[in-house]
Protein backbone atom coordinates (compact mmCIF):
# COMPACT_ATOMS: atom_id res chain seq x y z
CA UNK A 1 0.00 0.00 0.00
CA UNK A 2 2.47 2.09 0.61
CA UNK A 3 3.92 4.94 2.86
CA UNK A 4 1.02 5.22 5.84
CA UNK A 5 -1.07 2.70 4.09
CA UNK A 6 -2.08 4.61 0.68
CA UNK A 7 -3.89 6.75 2.34
CA UNK A 8 -1.84 10.03 2.36
CA UNK A 9 -3.07 13.19 -0.37
CA UNK A 10 -0.06 12.19 -3.15
CA UNK A 11 0.74 16.28 -4.57
CA UNK A 12 2.86 16.07 -7.55
CA UNK A 13 5.11 18.85 -8.65
CA UNK A 14 6.15 18.53 -12.62
CA UNK A 15 9.45 20.51 -12.30
CA UNK A 16 10.50 19.80 -16.21
CA UNK A 17 9.61 17.86 -19.27
CA UNK A 18 13.20 17.07 -20.02
CA UNK A 19 15.23 13.53 -19.61
CA UNK A 20 18.49 12.64 -20.58
CA UNK A 21 16.96 9.93 -21.76
CA UNK A 22 14.66 8.82 -24.54
CA UNK A 23 13.36 5.36 -23.14
CA UNK A 24 11.11 3.85 -26.11
CA UNK A 25 7.90 2.93 -24.28
CA UNK A 26 7.95 6.01 -22.01
CA UNK A 27 4.29 7.64 -22.15
CA UNK A 28 5.59 11.09 -21.63
CA UNK A 29 5.04 11.58 -25.27
CA UNK A 30 5.77 15.44 -25.18
CA UNK A 31 8.95 16.20 -23.54
CA UNK A 32 11.16 18.70 -24.11
CA UNK A 33 13.51 21.12 -22.50
CA UNK A 34 11.63 24.76 -22.93
CA UNK A 35 9.40 23.52 -20.12
CA UNK A 36 10.57 24.10 -16.47
CA UNK A 37 9.05 25.09 -13.68
CA UNK A 38 9.25 28.95 -12.58
CA UNK A 39 10.13 29.22 -8.91
CA UNK A 40 6.64 31.74 -8.82
CA UNK A 41 4.74 28.82 -9.63
CA UNK A 42 6.10 26.47 -7.31
CA UNK A 43 6.01 29.34 -4.57
CA UNK A 44 2.35 30.16 -5.01
CA UNK A 45 1.57 26.29 -5.61
CA UNK A 46 2.53 25.52 -1.85
CA UNK A 47 0.75 29.59 -0.78
CA UNK A 48 -2.47 27.66 -2.20
CA UNK A 49 -1.91 24.04 -1.05
CA UNK A 50 -0.99 24.96 2.13
CA UNK A 51 -4.22 27.47 2.71
CA UNK A 52 -6.04 24.70 1.53
CA UNK A 53 -6.23 23.13 4.92
CA UNK A 54 -9.74 22.34 5.33
CA UNK A 55 -9.86 21.17 1.60
CA UNK A 56 -6.88 18.56 2.26
CA UNK A 57 -7.71 16.90 4.83
CA UNK A 58 -5.75 13.53 4.69
CA UNK A 59 -3.37 13.02 8.14
CA UNK A 60 -0.63 13.20 6.09
CA UNK A 61 0.90 14.28 2.34
CA UNK A 62 3.95 12.81 -0.18
CA UNK A 63 5.66 15.80 -1.98
CA UNK A 64 6.26 14.06 -5.23
CA UNK A 65 8.82 15.49 -7.95
CA UNK A 66 8.75 13.85 -11.41
CA UNK A 67 10.05 15.12 -14.76
CA UNK A 68 10.95 14.36 -17.59
CA UNK A 69 14.16 13.56 -14.84
CA UNK A 70 13.25 15.42 -11.94
CA UNK A 71 17.34 15.38 -10.01
CA UNK A 72 18.10 17.76 -13.26
CA UNK A 73 16.08 20.85 -11.35
CA UNK A 74 17.98 19.88 -7.88
CA UNK A 75 18.56 23.22 -6.98
CA UNK A 76 14.99 24.28 -7.50
CA UNK A 77 13.73 21.41 -6.07
CA UNK A 78 15.63 22.26 -2.83
CA UNK A 79 14.23 25.49 -2.65
CA UNK A 80 10.68 23.60 -3.04
CA UNK A 81 11.07 21.64 0.07
CA UNK A 82 12.99 24.18 2.27
CA UNK A 83 9.84 26.94 1.67
CA UNK A 84 7.63 23.55 2.72
CA UNK A 85 8.98 23.03 5.80
CA UNK A 86 9.08 26.34 6.53
CA UNK A 87 5.86 26.88 5.75
CA UNK A 88 4.20 23.90 7.18
CA UNK A 89 6.40 24.61 10.88
CA UNK A 90 5.32 28.28 10.25
CA UNK A 91 1.11 27.84 9.75
CA UNK A 92 1.00 24.86 12.18
CA UNK A 93 -0.38 22.67 9.50
CA UNK A 94 -1.13 19.38 10.34
CA UNK A 95 1.17 17.70 7.32
CA UNK A 96 4.18 19.22 9.59
CA UNK A 97 6.29 15.94 10.16
CA UNK A 98 3.80 13.88 8.68
CA UNK A 99 5.00 14.32 5.30
CA UNK A 100 7.58 12.85 2.70
CA UNK A 101 9.17 14.01 -0.36
CA UNK A 102 9.31 11.27 -3.19
CA UNK A 103 11.54 11.11 -6.09
CA UNK A 104 11.15 8.01 -9.11
CA UNK A 105 14.43 8.96 -10.64
CA UNK A 106 16.63 6.92 -14.02
CA UNK A 107 19.64 7.88 -11.11
CA UNK A 108 22.35 9.24 -13.42
CA UNK A 109 22.98 12.16 -11.81
CA UNK A 110 22.24 10.48 -8.43
CA UNK A 111 25.93 10.57 -6.89
CA UNK A 112 26.51 14.14 -7.93
CA UNK A 113 27.32 16.83 -5.07
CA UNK A 114 24.04 18.63 -5.55
CA UNK A 115 21.87 15.45 -5.37
CA UNK A 116 23.69 13.78 -2.62
CA UNK A 117 23.67 17.33 -0.09
CA UNK A 118 19.24 17.42 -0.46
CA UNK A 119 19.65 13.13 0.18
CA UNK A 120 21.46 14.23 3.25
CA UNK A 121 19.68 17.48 4.31
CA UNK A 122 15.97 15.37 3.78
CA UNK A 123 16.80 11.52 4.70
CA UNK A 124 14.40 11.05 7.11
CA UNK A 125 11.60 12.22 4.80
CA UNK A 126 12.98 10.82 1.95
CA UNK A 127 11.66 8.21 -0.87
CA UNK A 128 13.46 7.62 -3.76
CA UNK A 129 13.81 4.85 -6.67
CA UNK A 130 15.90 4.43 -9.31
CA UNK A 131 14.45 2.98 -12.00
CA UNK A 132 16.59 -0.25 -13.30
CA UNK A 133 15.22 -2.23 -15.81
CA UNK A 134 17.40 -5.42 -15.38
CA UNK A 135 20.30 -6.68 -17.16
CA UNK A 136 22.36 -4.95 -19.06
CA UNK A 137 20.39 -6.52 -22.01
CA UNK A 138 17.26 -5.71 -21.34
CA UNK A 139 17.99 -2.14 -20.02
CA UNK A 140 19.84 -0.73 -22.80
CA UNK A 141 17.08 -1.76 -24.90
CA UNK A 142 14.27 0.41 -24.09
CA UNK A 143 16.13 2.95 -21.51
CA UNK A 144 18.54 4.21 -24.10
CA UNK A 145 19.94 8.12 -24.17
CA UNK A 146 18.64 10.86 -26.03
CA UNK A 147 20.19 12.05 -29.32
CA UNK A 148 21.63 15.88 -29.30
CA UNK A 149 19.50 16.99 -32.43
CA UNK A 150 17.72 15.11 -34.99
CA UNK A 151 15.85 12.07 -35.27
CA UNK A 152 16.06 9.15 -34.15
CA UNK A 153 18.51 6.70 -35.20
CA UNK A 154 18.68 2.80 -34.21
CA UNK A 155 22.14 2.72 -35.53
CA UNK A 156 23.53 5.10 -33.29
CA UNK A 157 21.72 4.57 -29.89
CA UNK A 158 23.51 4.12 -26.51
CA UNK A 159 21.95 2.72 -23.58
CA UNK A 160 22.37 4.32 -20.17
CA UNK A 161 22.80 0.69 -18.03
CA UNK A 162 26.38 1.24 -17.42
CA UNK A 163 25.20 4.78 -15.66
CA UNK A 164 22.64 3.49 -13.64
CA UNK A 165 24.26 0.58 -12.09
CA UNK A 166 27.20 2.35 -11.02
CA UNK A 167 25.46 4.40 -8.55
CA UNK A 168 22.81 1.60 -7.17
CA UNK A 169 25.40 0.40 -4.13
CA UNK A 170 25.16 3.57 -3.05
CA UNK A 171 21.26 4.12 -3.48
CA UNK A 172 20.85 0.96 -1.27
CA UNK A 173 23.54 2.13 1.09
CA UNK A 174 21.53 5.16 1.79
CA UNK A 175 17.97 3.35 1.44
CA UNK A 176 18.44 -0.35 2.30
CA UNK A 177 14.86 -1.60 1.64
CA UNK A 178 14.57 0.49 -1.26
CA UNK A 179 11.99 -0.87 -4.48
CA UNK A 180 12.76 -0.55 -8.39
CA UNK A 181 10.26 -0.20 -10.93
CA UNK A 182 10.97 -2.36 -14.09
CA UNK A 183 9.12 -2.00 -17.01
CA UNK A 184 7.74 -4.86 -19.22
CA UNK A 185 6.86 -4.38 -23.02
CA UNK A 186 6.84 -6.43 -25.99
CA UNK A 187 10.17 -6.17 -27.78
CA UNK A 188 11.67 -7.43 -24.24
CA UNK A 189 9.42 -9.99 -22.84
CA UNK A 190 12.65 -12.87 -22.86
CA UNK A 191 14.63 -11.08 -20.44
CA UNK A 192 12.43 -10.79 -17.75
CA UNK A 193 13.43 -14.09 -15.59
CA UNK A 194 16.76 -12.95 -15.97
CA UNK A 195 16.64 -9.30 -14.95
CA UNK A 196 14.81 -10.06 -12.15
CA UNK A 197 17.51 -12.43 -10.82
CA UNK A 198 19.92 -9.82 -11.86
CA UNK A 199 18.31 -7.18 -10.41
CA UNK A 200 18.27 -9.37 -6.54
CA UNK A 201 22.03 -10.10 -7.06
CA UNK A 202 22.46 -6.48 -7.04
CA UNK A 203 21.16 -6.30 -3.50
CA UNK A 204 18.15 -5.25 -4.60
CA UNK A 205 15.55 -6.93 -2.62
CA UNK A 206 11.60 -5.67 -3.41
CA UNK A 207 11.13 -5.84 -7.52
CA UNK A 208 7.80 -3.77 -8.66
CA UNK A 209 7.14 -4.99 -11.94
CA UNK A 210 4.08 -3.76 -14.51
CA UNK A 211 3.51 -4.06 -18.60
CA UNK A 212 2.94 -0.80 -20.00
CA UNK A 213 -0.83 -0.25 -20.44
CA UNK A 214 -0.60 1.17 -24.03
CA UNK A 215 -1.71 -1.42 -26.66
CA UNK A 216 1.46 -2.29 -27.94
CA UNK A 217 1.37 -6.10 -27.45
CA UNK A 218 1.83 -9.07 -30.96
CA UNK A 219 -0.26 -11.80 -31.44
CA UNK A 220 1.89 -14.60 -28.84
CA UNK A 221 3.00 -11.98 -26.28
CA UNK A 222 0.83 -13.88 -23.55
CA UNK A 223 2.49 -17.19 -24.27
CA UNK A 224 6.20 -16.02 -23.89
CA UNK A 225 5.31 -14.06 -21.11
CA UNK A 226 3.68 -17.06 -19.33
CA UNK A 227 6.56 -18.98 -20.11
CA UNK A 228 9.16 -16.60 -18.61
CA UNK A 229 7.08 -15.82 -15.20
CA UNK A 230 7.11 -19.55 -14.84
CA UNK A 231 10.51 -20.02 -15.05
CA UNK A 232 11.11 -17.24 -13.07
CA UNK A 233 8.64 -18.79 -10.12
CA UNK A 234 10.87 -21.75 -10.64
CA UNK A 235 14.28 -19.78 -9.69
CA UNK A 236 12.41 -17.85 -6.96
CA UNK A 237 10.73 -21.26 -5.27
CA UNK A 238 13.87 -23.72 -5.68
CA UNK A 239 16.55 -21.28 -4.81
CA UNK A 240 14.58 -20.05 -1.80
CA UNK A 241 14.71 -16.45 -2.62
CA UNK A 242 11.10 -16.02 -1.30
CA UNK A 243 12.36 -15.57 1.55
CA UNK A 244 14.01 -11.96 1.46
CA UNK A 245 12.90 -11.22 -1.91
CA UNK A 246 9.49 -9.92 -3.82
CA UNK A 247 8.33 -9.64 -7.25
CA UNK A 248 5.57 -7.73 -7.57
CA UNK A 249 3.81 -10.10 -10.70
CA UNK A 250 3.34 -12.48 -7.72
CA UNK A 251 0.63 -12.07 -5.72
CA UNK A 252 -1.87 -14.33 -3.37
CA UNK A 253 -4.65 -11.38 -3.97
CA UNK A 254 -5.37 -11.76 -7.88
CA UNK A 255 -6.40 -14.15 -10.26
CA UNK A 256 -10.17 -14.31 -8.97
CA UNK A 257 -13.80 -13.42 -9.81
CA UNK A 258 -15.63 -10.34 -8.86
CA UNK A 259 -17.62 -11.12 -5.86
CA UNK A 260 -19.23 -8.73 -3.39
CA UNK A 261 -16.76 -8.59 -1.00
CA UNK A 262 -14.45 -7.44 -3.69
CA UNK A 263 -14.19 -3.20 -3.08
CA UNK A 264 -15.39 -1.68 -5.68
CA UNK A 265 -13.23 1.22 -6.02
CA UNK A 266 -11.37 2.79 -8.47
CA UNK A 267 -7.74 1.47 -8.83
CA UNK A 268 -5.98 4.05 -9.43
CA UNK A 269 -5.44 7.63 -7.16
CA UNK A 270 -6.99 9.92 -10.39
CA UNK A 271 -8.80 12.47 -8.79
CA UNK A 272 -7.26 12.15 -4.90
CA UNK A 273 -4.20 13.12 -6.40
CA UNK A 274 -2.85 16.63 -7.50
CA UNK A 275 -0.61 17.49 -10.14
CA UNK A 276 1.04 20.71 -10.58
CA UNK A 277 2.78 21.94 -14.11
CA UNK A 278 4.88 24.60 -14.98
CA UNK A 279 2.52 26.78 -15.73
CA UNK A 280 0.67 26.31 -12.70
CA UNK A 281 -2.47 24.03 -14.11
CA UNK A 282 -4.05 21.58 -12.16
CA UNK A 283 -4.51 17.93 -13.01
CA UNK A 284 -6.17 14.89 -11.58
CA UNK A 285 -2.78 12.75 -12.68
CA UNK A 286 0.05 13.61 -14.86
CA UNK A 287 -0.85 11.39 -17.34
CA UNK A 288 -4.08 14.21 -17.67
CA UNK A 289 -1.22 16.66 -18.59
CA UNK A 290 -0.47 17.33 -22.34
CA UNK A 291 3.09 15.79 -22.47
CA UNK A 292 1.47 12.60 -21.31
CA UNK A 293 -1.66 12.35 -24.11
CA UNK A 294 -1.27 10.90 -27.62
CA UNK A 295 -4.66 11.98 -28.80
CA UNK A 296 -6.57 13.60 -26.02
CA UNK A 297 -6.48 17.56 -24.65
CA UNK A 298 -5.07 18.30 -21.36
CA UNK A 299 -7.65 17.44 -18.91
CA UNK A 300 -6.92 20.73 -16.21
CA UNK A 301 -8.64 20.68 -13.56
CA UNK A 302 -7.72 24.65 -12.28
CA UNK A 303 -4.95 26.31 -11.62
CA UNK A 304 -2.42 27.46 -8.26
CA UNK A 305 -4.28 30.86 -8.60
CA UNK A 306 -7.54 30.24 -8.60
CA UNK A 307 -7.77 27.18 -7.14
CA UNK A 308 -9.83 23.43 -8.37
CA UNK A 309 -12.77 23.69 -10.27
CA UNK A 310 -14.97 20.97 -8.38
CA UNK A 311 -17.20 20.79 -11.67
CA UNK A 312 -14.09 19.56 -13.56
CA UNK A 313 -12.68 17.35 -10.79
CA UNK A 314 -16.25 15.72 -10.00
CA UNK A 315 -16.20 12.94 -12.75
CA UNK A 316 -12.87 11.32 -11.00
CA UNK A 317 -15.13 10.99 -8.03
CA UNK A 318 -17.19 9.19 -9.21
CA UNK A 319 -14.89 6.37 -11.04
CA UNK A 320 -15.18 2.57 -9.43
CA UNK A 321 -14.54 -0.42 -11.15
CA UNK A 322 -17.85 -1.01 -12.55
CA UNK A 323 -18.94 2.89 -13.71
CA UNK A 324 -16.00 2.46 -16.11
CA UNK A 325 -15.44 -1.43 -16.82
CA UNK A 326 -17.57 -3.50 -19.54
CA UNK A 327 -19.53 -6.36 -18.62
CA UNK A 328 -17.23 -8.65 -19.87
CA UNK A 329 -14.64 -7.17 -17.57
CA UNK A 330 -16.70 -7.30 -14.32
CA UNK A 331 -18.19 -10.76 -14.85
CA UNK A 332 -14.34 -12.50 -15.62
CA UNK A 333 -13.19 -15.16 -13.84
CA UNK A 334 -9.91 -13.67 -13.05
CA UNK A 335 -10.75 -10.03 -12.98
CA UNK A 336 -9.00 -9.13 -9.19
CA UNK A 337 -5.68 -7.72 -9.69
CA UNK A 338 -6.33 -6.32 -13.52
CA UNK A 339 -5.23 -2.85 -13.40
CA UNK A 340 -5.61 0.25 -15.26
CA UNK A 341 -4.52 3.79 -15.61
CA UNK A 342 -7.30 6.41 -15.91
CA UNK A 343 -4.86 8.71 -18.31
CA UNK A 344 -4.57 5.94 -20.91
CA UNK A 345 -8.10 4.91 -20.45
CA UNK A 346 -8.90 8.69 -21.26
CA UNK A 347 -6.16 9.02 -23.99
CA UNK A 348 -7.15 5.35 -25.83
CA UNK A 349 -11.31 5.94 -25.51
CA UNK A 350 -13.41 6.74 -28.82
CA UNK A 351 -14.68 9.80 -27.41
CA UNK A 352 -13.27 12.17 -24.49
CA UNK A 353 -14.22 9.85 -21.54
CA UNK A 354 -12.82 8.50 -18.33
CA UNK A 355 -15.64 5.84 -18.03
CA UNK A 356 -14.22 3.88 -20.65
CA UNK A 357 -11.65 1.47 -19.53
CA UNK A 358 -8.89 0.37 -21.78
CA UNK A 359 -8.23 -3.57 -21.88
CA UNK A 360 -4.97 -3.38 -23.78
CA UNK A 361 -3.38 -5.88 -21.01
CA UNK A 362 -6.36 -8.04 -20.84
CA UNK A 363 -4.02 -11.26 -22.11
CA UNK A 364 -1.29 -10.27 -20.04
CA UNK A 365 -2.93 -10.06 -16.99
CA UNK A 366 -4.62 -13.88 -18.06
CA UNK A 367 -1.19 -15.20 -18.79
CA UNK A 368 0.25 -13.58 -15.23
CA UNK A 369 -2.51 -15.16 -13.50
CA UNK A 370 -1.79 -18.36 -14.60
CA UNK A 371 1.92 -18.26 -13.96
CA UNK A 372 0.90 -16.47 -10.41
CA UNK A 373 -1.46 -19.72 -9.69
CA UNK A 374 1.56 -21.90 -10.65
CA UNK A 375 4.28 -20.01 -8.29
CA UNK A 376 1.62 -19.79 -5.04
CA UNK A 377 0.75 -23.76 -6.20
CA UNK A 378 4.38 -24.82 -6.21
CA UNK A 379 5.33 -22.92 -3.16
CA UNK A 380 2.57 -24.18 -1.19
CA UNK A 381 3.71 -27.42 -1.92
CA UNK A 382 7.38 -26.99 -1.39
CA UNK A 383 6.83 -25.61 2.24
CA UNK A 384 4.01 -28.38 3.25
CA UNK A 385 6.51 -31.17 1.80
CA UNK A 386 9.18 -29.05 4.04
CA UNK A 387 6.70 -29.44 6.52
CA UNK A 388 6.43 -33.01 6.52
CA UNK A 389 9.71 -33.77 6.54
CA UNK A 390 9.92 -31.60 9.61
CA UNK A 391 6.99 -33.90 11.17
CA UNK A 392 8.57 -37.02 10.50
CA UNK A 393 12.06 -36.08 12.37
CA UNK A 394 10.11 -34.71 15.35
CA UNK A 395 8.35 -38.18 15.70
CA UNK A 396 11.49 -40.16 14.95
CA UNK A 397 13.19 -38.04 17.60
CA UNK A 398 10.25 -38.74 19.72
CA UNK A 399 9.85 -42.62 19.49
CA UNK A 400 13.81 -42.53 20.03
CA UNK A 401 13.62 -40.99 23.40
CA UNK A 402 10.69 -43.38 24.16
CA UNK A 403 12.84 -46.55 23.51
CA UNK A 404 15.56 -44.90 25.49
Amino acid sequence: MGWRNGMAKNITFIVTKDCQLACKYCYLVGKNSQERMPWKVAKQAVDYLLGQEHQFREEAVVWDFIGGEPFLEIELIDRICDYLKLEMYRRHHHWFNSYRFSFSTNGINYHTEKVQNFILKNHRHLSVGITIDGTKRKHDLNRIWKTSDGPYDAAVEKGSYDDVVRNIPLWLEQFPNAATKVTISSADIPYIKESVLHLYALGIKEVNINCVFEDVWNEGDDKLFEKQLISLADAIVDGELYLDHTCSFFSESIGKPMSPEHENRNWCGAGNMLSIDAAGNLYPCTRFAQYSLRSKKPWIIGNVWDGIDQNKLRPFLTLDRWTQSSEQCINCNVASGCAWCQGENYDAAATPTVFQRSTAICKMHKARVRANNYYWNKLFNKLLEAHDMEEMERQKRKSTNVIC
